[in-house]
């Protein structure tokens, strides 16, 4: 468990829990949406609650380490390399229970839970995460837990896993995600439509310098396999020889398109591409370039509605990504390839003209566009 700066100060959070100032964000790693949403509420919390202590915990990482790191390899093999094989298990999870008392694989979180409530009395918890609601409700027949606020990261199509298990609040993303879970039970005096929880770098002025208006910019997010990747890069190579500048933050993808990299940047001219490792300016980034390409994931396709920077989507992991994509193209809020070769053609459409479209697509996400869902959730949390 961590929080700002690093692992947490023990005395400080005894001392926090004894005088009920304790805020508890749970998350999984299960893809970058809940744990983008867990950081961003805990960063506006600590903004409007200087008070309290706010302790950011994947609890499933914490409780069950080599078995979370297994299920995320897997899962991140799942949706890169074998959509098919996730999106069967997504829809069979619908029909899940995940009652602890019948999944023994759920007992160690249920405990790791309870013990985390005892020595840190959160006065409230906050999930980004399907899972813990579940959990909660199970220690409710046993002993007094806290207020509980889940922040749900799907969007319009939202998976009946969220609501296996009430919470006392539910912070949507848009009026569609909130009228859909309403249709499926949940009381409408416990919705709040927020907005998806972004860095709140999206509502800070650029750093001196960032913008470029005299140089087109293309920012590539990859997410799908290594040929994939290189048959987009060739598709872009037109661009680039026109002056067009690419930015590729690799971060743990370095290692696996190292070679596809190094071929593609000796055929193209110098400086057209910039590659980037582990980075913490992907806000910084979509705000300074015209398009993104990226998959449908609800953390990326929120942070472009903040930046109001146009996506080429790319890929849509079935089931758990068709709603974010959906909500963006169904609002001519992005454009949506399904190859390498598309790829090539929709950017160059968004910036001929001198990024004609992409302006008229920033247009169009001015409604839709909330940087600051982070501080409207924070202040649910904290009424």
């Amino acid at each position: 468990m961590e929080h700002e700066g690093g692992f947490f100060d023990c005395a400080s959070v005894a001392f926090q829990a004894a005088i009920g100032l304790v805020i508890l964000v749970l998350t999984a790693g299960f893809g970058d949406g809940h744990n983008t949403a867990a950081a961003s509420v805990a960063e506006a919390l600590r903004r409007l609650s200087p008070g309290e202590e706010v302790l950011v915990s994947d609890l499933v990482s914490e409780v069950q380490p080599r078995t979370a790191g297994v299920l995320k390899s897997l899962y991140q093999v799942a949706i890169t390399h074998l959509p098919w094989v996730w999106s069967a298990l997504y829809r069979k999870l619908a029909k899940s229970d995940l009652d602890p008392k019948e999944n023994a694989w759920l007992r160690p979180l249920l405990r790791g839970l309870r013990n985390q409530i005892e020595v840190l009395k959160p006065r409230v918890i906050v999930s980004t995460y399907p899972l813990y609601a579940g959990l909660l409700a199970t220690l409710r027949q046993e002993m007094q837990v806290p207020r509980l606020v889940t922040v749900i990261t799907d969007s319009t199509t939202v998976h009946p896993i969220w609501l296996m298990a009430p919470s006392d609040l539910y912070c949507v993303s848009d009026v569609e995600t909130d009228e859909v879970i309403i249709q499926m039970g949940v009381a409408p005096q416990q919705t709040r439509v927020t907005g998806f929880p972004v860095s709140l770098q999206f509502t800070e002025a650029l750093p001196a310098g960032a913008l470029k208006p005299e140089v087109q910019r293309i920012l590539y997010l990859p997410s799908t396999p290594a040929w994939h990747v290189a048959a987009t890069l060739e598709s872009l190579k037109p661009l680039l020889e026109k002056g067009v500048r690419l930015t590729l933050p690799v971060g743990k993808h370095r290692s696996r398109l190292y070679h596809v990299l190094r071929r593609f940047q000796d055929t193209i001219p110098e400086g057209a591409l910039e590659v980037i490792g582990w980075t913490t300016r992907i806000p910084e980034l979509l705000r300074t370039h015209e398009v993104v390409i990226c998959k449908a994931g609800g953390a990326i396709l929120h942070e472009v509605m903040a930046a109001r920077t146009v996506a080429v989507i790319d890929y849509v992991v079935p089931g758990q990504e068709e709603g974010n994509a959906d909500y963006l193209l169904s609002r001519r809020c992005a454009l949506r390839s399904r190859t390498p070769a598309e790829t090539g053609v929709e950017v160059a459409r968004a910036l001929a003209d001198g990024g004609k479209l992409a302006r008229q697509i920033r247009e169009n996400m001015l409604p839709i566009s909330v940087p600051d869902a982070a501080m409207r959730v924070a202040h649910e949390v904290l009424c």
